[in-house]
């Protein structure tokens, strides 16, 4: 029996001398550790929200730079068929029975709101407005004409909105809005159901002018500046109605800069429209020569950074991209 107690004393040494110690980190070198994972881990993080922020910017930036170009090409074409452009002291002036000081402030919007979009005498400023032949094509008149295109005459302006986007739709910079009017299309044999009074006389029409159109005097007596900056809107102009049901006004671009940017028209052209301060769309028109140029900073950091409000600074000035386009009006009168 004591042989056999040494033998099992004795394994039992040998298998407790090769086990091996288990023991954990101590604090110290927890703390380490983790302080050493901070110092590489934080400036890693703070390069990749650098690049993603970088890369948010750029992507807005490029944006804000397409929408640009987009929309003073489609200004550029609806300009190039102009017969007349309004300068500054027309749009400034109300409308009035001395022709030198006449102008048509008060025939056009914000008179009344322009569709749903906000538009007021406060926040919504003409820019750039003009006459200008349309284009109808046969699937717009249907057999109206026979079958064949034709064209009418509208009057166009876009303006302006500085609201801060109010209503919740739109950024907190500004947006650019279109408003048109048009001529409807004449029934010469007086045998349609559509008609209205125009200067106390009955017209009858195949398709109905929109509310409040009223077409120019086309006889070849007298100034054609003259006649335009005394235009006088028709009495249906902007019913609330037809507002509410048929939205006047749509909007050409969003995230225009709204803050004065310094620039000026050539002291060879007329005063820019709006004439102080200069914010990011403003145009200069030569309405002698019914030429226009037409420019249009927009503000690409409202795009990702909505509070504050991003607002222009030198360093910054790439993120506002700027472009303009010069156009002639090339639309022609038939006068009677």
């Amino acid at each position: 029996m004591n042989q056999l107690k040494f033998l099992l004393i004795s394994q039992l040494k040998r298998s407790h001398s090769g086990e091996k110690k288990n023991s954990g980190f101590t604090l110290i070198e927890v703390l380490v550790a983790m302080i050493l994972a901070a110092l590489v881990i934080t400036p890693l993080l703070g390069f990749m929200i650098n690049i993603l922020d970088s890369d948010r910017k750029e992507q807005a930036k490029s944006a804000t730079e397409q929408e640009i170009k987009s929309a003073l090409d489609y200004i550029a074409q609806d300009l190039s068929q102009a017969v007349f452009i309004y300068d500054a002291a027309a749009l400034n002036a109300n409308s009035s029975t001395t022709p030198t000081i006449s102008g048509i402030k008060d025939q056009i919007p914000p008179i009344q709101p322009v569709g749903n979009s906000g538009c007021n005498i406060a926040t919504c400023k003409p820019v750039l407005v003009f006459w200008k032949r349309k284009f109808l094509s046969r699937a717009e008149v249907g057999t109206f004409t026979g079958g064949n295109d034709t064209f009418v005459y509208s009057l166009v302006g876009y303006y302006l909105i500085t609201d801060g986007g109010s209503n919740g739709a739109w950024s907190n910079t500004a947006r650019i809005g279109r408003f048109e009017i048009k001529d409807g299309i004449p029934n010469p044999n007086r045998n349609t159901r559509f008609s209205r009074q125009d200067n106390g006389k009955t017209v009858y029409y195949d398709k109905l002018p929109d509310k409040g159109f009223k077409l120019f005097d086309l006889s070849k007596a007298g100034d054609l500046a003259t006649k335009m900056k005394q235009w006088v809107k028709h009495p249906e102009l902007y019913n609330i109605t037809e507002i509410t049901n048929h939205p006047i006004s749509a909007i050409l671009i969003d995230y225009v800069d709204k803050a004065a940017n310094g620039a000026t028209c050539p002291v060879t052209t007329p005063a820019q429209t709006p004439t102080s301060p200069t914010p990011g769309f403003y145009a200069c028109v030569n309405a002698t020569g019914t030429t226009a140029q037409v420019f249009m900073r927009g503000n690409a950091l409202e795009r990702v950074r909505k509070n504050p409000p991003a607002v222009y600074s030198p360093n910054q000035s790439t993120y506002f991209p700027t472009a303009s386009i010069r156009v002639q009006g090339r639309g022609f009168l038939y006068t009677k």
